[in-house]
């Protein structure tokens, strides 16, 4: 499985494979219909607590990454991993969506390294 990340800002590609978008806002100045979103997972984005706590701080960025994975092995998060297991057994590649101008330290790369670690399966 390939994962990719990819700003909401930047156009889709063919290449993408099916774009999740793991915000729980909606990207400023996106239009729905120019996304190309198999789907938005809400649920799979931090909480607004731990995204203000955050800020994008590179020095925070450890601490958040493990924050951020015990939020997506609580309750709220497993409906929306369930869908995103889903896509995944589809497809060989995926993009993850996000807003953040940040591209080294937002959750669509900590996720991406948590799905790619193979720790799904865990939750």
């Amino acid at each position: 499985m390939e994962i990719r990340i990819k700003r909401a800002y930047d156009a889709a590609a063919r290449s993408d494979g099916p774009r999740i978008l793991v915000d729980r806002i909606w990207p400023r100045g996106v239009a729905k219909e120019d996304a190309e979103l198999e789907a938005w997972l809400k649920g799979l984005a931090p909480t607004t607590e731990l995204r203000k706590w955050f800020g994008h701080d590179p020095e925070k960025w450890t601490e958040f990454q493990q924050r951020y994975l015990k939020e997506l092995k609580q309750n709220d998060a497993v409906e929306d991993l369930e869908k995103l297991q889903s896509i995944i057994e589809k497809h060989k590649r995926l993009t993850l969506v996000f807003a953040a101008k940040d591209t080294e330290h937002n959750n669509a790369v900590a996720l991406r390294d948590f799905l790619s670690n193979g720790d799904l399966k865990q939750v």
